[in-house]
This record gives structure tokens, C-alpha cells and sequence, in this order.
């Protein structure tokens, strides 16, 4: 096992569905507004998959893109992993319907559960097995298709969301480079703040709970914005102490796309300008798992980030959870390992 092996992303693609639902939209469905909706998120318009996209055809389509950016086959895949609160269905896992998807037939292949904070959580998890020497090359997959499960009535929550993939190829990378340190955190208490309260063994599907709209997303709001406006920066700092950097060293902050106030806050935090801030949300809402990997791909191929920059994914999730990681940028896989 080689714990200073130097493990980075070597590819990275997305996909999001054609269809967009605008603010206006929403006007007509349920009590809201496109100035009330913007003022409180920053949400101009989110993706929504059709009837019948389910979240791997989602996450496959992000993963062939994300292969192809590599220059690597399907099948020099060692491992899929993928994070979503979607899944096609209980089981098999939707990394299972992927693998056979893009014929990835050498892949070992499991979902991971982390709401929000899943990408990152899927990341360090695979850079593992890489640095233990078990595995060369691990697809790590953000994918979900949340407006299956919003209740289209509730303003509170439907406003917020959209669907959409994002995928990313871990290998070996050149000494100095990719992911220079991590940081993983759950505060299981807060598990009530936001949920599916049906569908599982707690609370198995049935007439009443469907009547009683139990198979939607419930949030409390109120208390998850106050958590992750704490979580946001504290992750991120502590990051950057664990690699031996400051905030100064930042080229470009990349947060989960769940709110603009949120984000702002985590920019302030780390007194970074918005100028060195990913921010996309306006385009898609809250995607979930897929909203960090989108935005890192739009980040990249935008030029935002560029060769030898000093790039920081954090996000916070449902559990509650909290993610992040430091990543000195270089796309080039060390061809001698």
C-alpha cells in the first residue's frame, strides 16, 4: 500500500436533461413567484428528466461522457461508484445498472448514500482503493433524478431542485497533484431535517403512506440553510489546514449548488471573492450529488480552472453530511504506474 501515491480526476463529463422548467413555469403550479424564488436561492431555471429517464440513463450518459474525456475504455474501469438519493430503484444498485449500461465489464460496482455531499464522499472513497493498490482506474458518479420524488404541490421544496449527472475518472496522478486532502463529517441527529420518510423498512410503502404524501422530499428549511451555512466553511477550512494551505492559496472554490446565500456565506467565510466561486445554480438548482461534479466540469472546460490551480469541492447533505476536499488540478494520468 502506497499512501503517498498521488490520486486525481483524469476525466470529467456531465449530462443534464433537455427539458427546463423556468420560474414561470412554476407560477402556474403552485403559489410562488420568479423575484421571490431568485431573492431567497438564486434560481432562474432547473432540469427535468422526462417520464421515462430513470437516474442511470442519467449517470451513464455523464459516465461515457467523463470516459471519453479521459481517453479511457469502459473496460480499464476497476470500480463504479455511484452516489445518488435516487436510485433507479432498491436494488440492484443503480452502479450495477450503469456498469452493464457502458459495458463496463471488469468493474466491481455500489451506490453511496450521503445526499448532497455524495460526490465528494464517492471521490475520497475511491481514491482509496487506488492508493491502496487494489484498483487502477475508478469512475465516481453524482447522479439523480429528484423531481421523481417532489411534491409538486409543496413550494417550499419543489422550487429548489432539478436533475441532472456529473462523473469523474480517478487514476494515478503525477507526484504534487490531485486530491491533497479531504475532509468527511455526519451529524446522524439532524437525520429528520431532511428525508423520504416512506419506502423503506421504517416506513414501508402502503396506501396510507402515499395518501400521506410520505414518499416525497420533507425539509425543514430553516434549520438545514443555518447547518450548512456553519458546515460550509468549517469543512473547507479544515481541507485546507490538513494540506498545509490557507484560503489565500484558493484559485477556485467549488460548493454545492443548493442556495446563492449559502454559497456567498462559504465565499465569506474563506474571504474569497465571487470571482473565484463556481456558481451555477441559477441555471440548475440543487442537483444533489450530480451539483459539485457540474459544476467542477463547467469550471474546467470554461477555463475557470486551469493547469496547477488549487481547487476546493465542498458540500453538505441530508444525514446530515458534510464533505470536502482540497485538489491541486492536473487532468494527466501518471503513465508510469
Amino acid at each position: 500500500m502506497s499512501e503517498n501515491k498521488a490520486v486525481g480526476i483524469i476525466g470529467i463529463g456531465t449530462y443534464v436533461p433537455e427539458k427546463v422548467m423556468t420560474n414561470k413555469d412554476l407560477e402556474s403550479m403552485v403559489e410562488t413567484s420568479h423575484e421571490w424564488i431568485v431573492e431567497r436561492t438564486g434560481i432562474h431555471e432547473r432540469r427535468i428528466a422526462s417520464p421515462d429517464m430513470a437516474t442511470s440513463d442519467l449517470a451513464s450518459k455523464a459516465a461515457q461522457r467523463a470516459l471519453d474525456d479521459a481517453g479511457v475504455t469502459a473496460e480499464e474501469i476497476d470500480l463504479i461508484i455511484v452516489a445518488t438519493a435516487t436510485p433507479d430503484m432498491f436494488f440492484p444498485s443503480t452502479a450495477c445498472l450503469v456498469q452493464a449500461n457502458i459495458k463496463a465489464t471488469n468493474a466491481a460496482a455500489f451506490d453511496l448514500a450521503a445526499g448532497c455531499s455524495g460526490f465528494v464522499y464517492g471521490m475520497v472513497t475511491g481514491s482509496q482503493f487506488i492508493k491502496a493498490g487494489l484498483y487502477k482506474k475508478v469512475l465516481v458518479i453524482g447522479a439523480e433524478t429528484l423531481s421523481k420524488i417532489l411534491d409538486w404541490t409543496d413550494r417550499n421544496t419543489c422550487v429548489l431542485f432539478g436533475d441532472g449527472a456529473g462523473a469523474a475518472v480517478l487514476a494515478e496522478t503525477s507526484a504534487g497533484y490531485g486530491i491533497l486532502a479531504s475532509q468527511l463529517g455526519a451529524d446522524g441527529s439532524g437525520g429528520d431535517l431532511l428525508k423520504l420518510p416512506a419506502g423503506g423498512s421504517r416506513n414501508p410503502a402502503s396506501a396510507e403512506t402515499v395518501s400521506q404524501r410520505m414518499h416525497f422530499v420533507h425539509m425543514n428549511g430553516n434549520e438545514v440553510f443555518k447547518f450548512a451555512v456553519r458546515v460550509m466553511g468549517e469543512a473547507a477550512v479544515k481541507a485546507l489546514e490538513d494540506a498545509g494551505l490557507s484560503a489565500d492559496d484558493v484559485d477556485c472554490l467549488i460548493p454545492h449548488q443548493a442556495n446563492i446565500r449559502i454559497i456567498q456565506s462559504a465565499a465569506k467565510r474563506l474571504k474569497l471573492p465571487m470571482d473565484k466561486v463556481m456558481v451555477n445554480v441559477n441555471k440548475y438548482g440543487n442537483t444533489s450529488a450530480a451539483s459539485i461534479p457540474i459544476a467542477l466540469e463547467e469550471a474546467v472546460h470554461s477555463g475557470k480552472i486551469k493547469q496547477g490551480d488549487i481547487v476546493v469541492l465542498v458540500g453538505f447533505g441530508a444525514g446530515l453530511t458534510w464533505a470536502s476536499s482540497v485538489i491541486k488540478w492536473g487532468k494527466e494520468a501518471n503513465t508510469n504506474c
